[in-house]
């Protein structure tokens, strides 16, 4: 006799262990089938049973998704999916009491009333099923469980004071994106679950979850069914939800299931809400408190004893009504509306011409709309597939493998945002359950896998979406370090980019920490508080190793920054005196003030030490006791000016030196220029970015002037700039360009030579010093007080060296032998003298020479005189008496176009350190005197005039025979 089958419902709140003792249950058995709410928790018990007794006997069986070994002993399902026709020993529904669910109550109902094992059946289930359990199945047990933990309310709570291991709960896609991003801006990053998405998917995100990556979770009511996650606090975001027709309030049931996924096993959790949701009444506080609940009165039903003889019969079974009062008919669930959609459609009508065309149709219409689109675009997509599937024979078509393709392919894309990936996950699904039919489509094994690969692409895809847009790793891992109140390990690369716990942070320029500025500013106080926690250690070895640099690791820019390789670490500020500039170290606080007085004095050393390098002359000469008097004075003014001054500034402490003091000065490398003062030691590149920095400090200036490119002799102009700054950077400005001081000085030794009264042209070397063209020279000049004038003449071409004669070779033999000198090279005694040229070549010679001297080549050339400006206007006065012409008043002597106040000025005695007039008066002691007799300049022969020597002609001696020059001179008589 067969043993009796026992139904035996296991009711109780969440956190019971129903789940687990199913488990139990089922393993006990040769064979059995267990029914699970969703996807999501069917593929989470499928993998513990697996991971207990292998694959090999354990199926997974879902509307997309189906695995099916050939030894299977046990299904794991769907609900929907449950294979009933099989006799397993043992059968298990959970979740008994969505029997009440408008849109799916229908499904579990028939479960309960139908769904048996040969040996035992288990319904698994809130304790509000007690009563409909009872009226609807006979010869049960009753098995009420306790849950573990206590659950209790906690109250409303911001999201920024949200525990850790907290699940807030979203009912829209959108109300879980925008918690989510909030959650990441200010806590790190969340996990996030939802029904819609794949199993891959959701078990990734639950992944970082359970591991600690991240401490939040955001999910839709997905987590209510059996999800077992490690969860202390559940915040409801909102307690409304669409159920696919109409918004309504969340039932105290459904509250309560969400809420006791608070608390795993022995673990106590609380619940309440958040954001702008009101917190929940006193009653309803204490009905989830306490698990106790209206029990349920009516079980959702629809008859399952369907009429295939016609499809307006088969739509007339569904509608058929119950008579049991425990039961309501369900409204028309997705499949109802999509069969009334299609039977309204005369080329679909036209196909169902009998029972298993109707019943095609209905396998068709229960294809589930997973991409929540428009109800015609799915019902055309229905009735594309049906016409595929009736083919020419009686329902024994197949959908084309090349359609499916382009369908198939049409998804495969892993790019694009969370939406778009979503989207294709929902029509990978259609797909896949499209496949999972048998004989829907050829090669069943190679279109699932297809599927599912596609499906596992997505999945994957839409995971690295979801951990970049709602995961800050970074921030995440720095919070759960810092909380666990760990030591951070930080490293800082050759690139001073800084990572602590591998995340990058920032970078460490010098001693001051810059953030990454790539996150929000939720995260800064984060990321701030772990890298100053990591950097501690840091900045010490980082403090000793600058102490202990070298100064050729450190230089000043000019601005007056202090760098340290590429690093800014301080700056200098105005000191005491201008040759000793203060520093100010760029130390962040939180370094500590050890640090950064090291820093601070590493950096002074190195500022103080670069002084004394370049402008030891100076502090020599300011030291030197020996300058007494108006020496000492002039050191203190050239040491205010740091080497360098224009001599009109100091004209009169210069005329007051004498000459001893100016000796002592000079062994200072004191150089008195005709137009600066300076040391020519202080104008090398490195003192020169030295002087302009320093005294942009003792002035207060905000910007410094930059000194020139290092090399250039002349440099452009520009009227904005003051002329001390280029005195300061060792130029000094004339006409459109400036020239370098030392070049000037070389140059005016050069003028000082010339006649500048009568006028001179430019000589090479004029041009060399320069390095100028003539006409940027005459610029030049003329910004130095001289005038130029242009003019042209016809440009002198060097001669060509003439053949030497015959007689003025004999002539130079004959010299050389007297002398016993060897022979010139340019004497030949073996080459004959040239041919006279013919007429005709002698002609067009002439001719030649004709046309050259009727278009000569002409040349510009410029006469400069001494031009300066006047000091001052004269004021006019009345005419003066006519003298005749050439007569000079008494006591006046000729002064030509030269303005009195024009005389050069200048110590006579300092005439070689260029003291002397500007413009260089004459030398010599008759310079620009005339000569009575010719009109000339004094030294300037007449041409044509005849020279006298005062000693006798030196007599010829003979030539000495045995001279080896004296054959030479034979041979070359008998050639």
């Amino acid at each position: 006799m067969d043993a009796p089958r026992r139904v035996t419902a296991v009711l109780g709140p969440t956190n019971t262990g129903k789940t687990h003792h199913a488990i139990e249950r089922m393993l006990t058995h040769r064979t059995g089938v267990m029914g699970l709410p969703l996807r999501l928790l069917a593929r989470e018990v499928y993998d513990r049973i697996v991971a207990k007794i292998g694959p090999s006997r354990v199926a997974l069986v879902t509307g997309e998704e189906r695995i099916v070994p050939d030894r299977t002993q046990y299904w794991v399902c769907t609900t929907e999916a449950m294979p009933l026709e099989i006799g397993a020993d043992f059968v298990c529904v959970d979740e008994i009491q969505l029997c009440a669910d408008p849109d799916r109550g229908h499904v579990f109902t028939h479960r309960l009333m139908h769904a048996r094992g040969l040996v035992e059946t288990l319904f698994l289930g809130a304790d509000t099923m007690r009563g409909a359990i009872s009226g609807l199945v006979h010869q049960h047990s009753y098995v009420k469980r306790d849950r573990f933990s206590t659950l209790s309310y906690a109250g409303s709570k911001k999201i920024s004071r949200m525990p850790p291991r907290s699940a807030i709960v979203g009912f829209s896609v959108e109300n879980v994106y925008a918690i989510a991003e909030l959650i990441r801006r200010q806590k790190g990053g969340c996990a996030v679950v939802m029904g819609a998405l794949s199993p891959r998917t959701r078990n990734a995100q639950v992944d970082l979850y359970q591991n600690g990556e991240v401490d939040y979770l955001v999910a839709t009511d997905a987590i209510g069914m059996g999800l077992n996650l490690d969860i202390k606090h559940v915040a409801f975001s909102s307690t409304s939800k669409f159920d696919g027709r109409r918004m309504r309030p969340l039932t105290a049931q459904e509250i309560a299931q969400i809420a006791g996924r608070a608390g795993r096993h022995t673990e106590d959790g609380t619940f309440g809400v958040t954001g702008e949701t009101r917190p929940f009444d006193p009653e309803l506080v204490e009905a989830i408190e306490s698990h106790r609940f209206s029990p349920v009165k009516k079980l959702m039903w629809r008859n399952a004893d369907l009429d295939f003889g016609s499809a307006e019969r088969l739509i007339r079974s569904l509608e058929a009504p119950t008579s049991n009062d425990w039961l309501s008919r369900a409204r028309d669930a997705d499949d109802v509306l999509a069969l009334k959609a299609l039977t309204a459609m005369p080329e679909v009508m036209a196909r169902v011409t009998d029972a298993k065309r109707v019943a095609l149709l209905w396998d068709v219409c229960r294809i589930p709309d997973f991409r929540n689109g428009s109800d015609a675009d799915h019902a055309m997509l229905l009735a594309r597939i049906f016409d595929f599937l009736c083919g020419r024979g009686l329902g024994g078509g197949r959908i084309p493998g090349d359609w499916l393709a382009k369908a198939i392919a049409r998804i495969d894309q892993t790019t694009g945002d969370i939406d778009t990936l979503s989207r294709r996950l929902a029509h990978i699904r259609t797909w896949t359950y499209v496949t999972q039919r048998k004989n829907w489509v050829d090669d069943e094994s190679h279109w699932r896998g297809e599927t599912r690969a596609v499906e596992d692409r997505l999945s994957d895809a839409l995971h690295a979406a979801l951990t970049q847009r709602f995961v800050d790793r970074r921030t995440s891992v720095l919070l759960r370090r810092l909380k666990q109140k760990e030591d951070l390990v930080a490293e800082v690369n050759d690139k001073g980019e800084v990572t602590v716990e591998g995340q990058f942070v920032g970078r460490l320029e010098g001693f001051r920490f810059q953030q990454d500025a790539t996150g929000s500013l939720d995260e800064a106080k984060t990321l701030q508080s772990a890298a100053m926690a990591a950097l501690r250690p840091e900045f010490h070895l980082r403090a000793d190793r600058f102490y202990n640099a070298p100064d050729t690791e450190m230089d000043f820019t000019e601005q007056g920054g202090l760098m340290w390789g590429s690093s800014a670490i301080g700056k200098l500020v105005k000191g005491a005196d201008v040759l000793k500039p203060g520093v100010e170290a760029f130390v962040d606080e939180e370094a500590g003030d050890e640090v950064a007085e090291k820093v601070r004095r590493r950096l002074q050393h190195f500022i103080d030490r670069k002084v004394a390098a370049l402008y030891e002359p100076l502090l020599a000469m300011a030291r030197d006791e020996a300058l007494t008097g108006l020496a000492r004075g002039f050191a203190f003014r050239m040491t205010e000016a740091l080497g360098v001054q224009p001599r009109d500034a100091v004209a009169q402490e210069v005329k007051e030196l004498d000459q001893d003091s100016r000796g002592a000065l000079r062994k200072h490398g004191i150089r008195f220029g005709q137009y600066t003062i300076f040391l020519p030691a202080l104008l090398k590149p490195a003192a020169t970015r030295l002087r302009l920095v320093l005294w942009s400090l003792w002035n207060g200036l905000s910007e410094f002037p930059e000194s020139p490119p290092p090399g250039l002799v002349t440099i452009p102009n520009v009227a904005e700039v003051p002329k001390q700054h280029y005195t300061l950077a060792g130029y000094h400005p004339a006409g459109t360009r400036a020239i370098r001081i030392d070049m000037l000085e070389r140059l005016a030794d050069i003028l000082r030579q010339k006649d500048s009264r009568a006028g001179f042209e430019a000589t090479p070397d004029m041009l060399s010093i320069t390095g100028m063209t003539l006409e940027q020279f005459s610029d030049l000049m003329g910004g130095l007080g001289y005038k130029g004038e242009k003019a042209e003449r016809v440009k002198v071409k060097a001669a060509e060296p003439a053949p030497t004669p015959a007689p003025a070779v004999d002539e130079a033999l004959q010299a050389a032998i007297a002398a016993g000198q060897p022979i010139p090279e340019e004497v030949s005694i073996l080459s004959p003298s040239p041919p006279a040229p013919a007429p005709e070549a002698a002609e067009g010679e002439a001719e030649g020479t004709d046309e050259a001297a009727a278009a000569p080549e002409m040349e510009s050339f410029y006469t400069f005189t001494w031009a300066p400006k006047p000091r001052f206007q004269r004021p006019e006065r009345g005419p003066r008496p006519e003298r005749p012409q050439g007569a000079v008043p008494q006591g006046e002597r000729p002064q030509g176009d030269r303005p009195r106040n024009d005389r050069p000025k200048g110590d006579r005695r300092d005439r070689k350190d260029g003291d002397g007039a500007k413009g260089g008066k004459p030398k010599g002691k008759f310079a620009g005197k005339r000569d009575d007799r010719h009109g000339d300049k004094h030294g300037e022969r007449p041409q044509g005039a005849k020279t006298y020597e005062s000693r006798p002609p030196r007599p010829e001696k003979p030539i000495d025979p045995d001279n080896p020059f004296a054959a030479l001179l034979a041979l070359k008589g008998k050639v």
